[in-house]
């Protein structure tokens, strides 16, 4: 396996992406689909990890993820994802949506989530990421809780592999 590159800021790989609510993204409440957000957390934290790894990124898991308020037609979601922490291949990224009001710029907590994507080679197969570089203390503070979060995964995991049936 190639050699761990050199860490990155994570201004580098941050993303800032806006979406308007169309008829197509509502439910018959007027109200966007829960999986219409889904993808965009998807897709922003794609770009995140690929600009962080510049390789293709896979997703490999998505935490708890709560709609905290609904997000109307005709209104936009803000989206911002950013590296929170890079183990070996795999990184963090957390992502979180506004939605604002056209009409008013009043802008509304909507969701957060926290997705781990996989760096890939030419042949498919996990490769090495650069480590991230926390500047702020805002940043220094989404990398403390990543590792707390990766390490409640780890522990889920092998427990989970202890109660196979087998």
């Amino acid at each position: 396996m190639p050699k761990t590159p050199a860490g990155k800021p994570v201004r580098e790989s941050t993303v800032q992406m806006t979406e308007v609510v169309l008829p197509g993204h509502t439910n018959q409440l007027g109200t966007i689909f829960g999986g219409q957000l889904m993808a965009w957390i998807d897709i922003a934290g794609s770009i995140a990890a690929g600009r962080h790894a510049r390789t293709v990124c896979v997703t490999a898991s998505i935490d708890a993820l709560h709609f905290v308020a609904p997000v109307k037609l005709g209104h936009f979601v803000c989206i911002y994802a950013s590296v929170n922490f890079a183990g070996r291949t795999s990184m963090e990224i957390g992502v979180r949506l506004e939605s604002e009001d056209p009409r008013t710029g009043i802008r509304t907590h909507v969701a957060s989530s926290y997705l781990t994507f996989v760096a890939l080679d030419k042949d498919g197969k996990p490769q090495p990421v650069p480590p991230v570089i926390p500047v702020t203390e805002e940043e220094k503070r989404r990398y403390q809780h990543a590792q707390l979060r990766r390490q409640s995964r780890l522990a889920l995991k092998a427990e989970l592999e202890t109660k196979k049936p087998g």
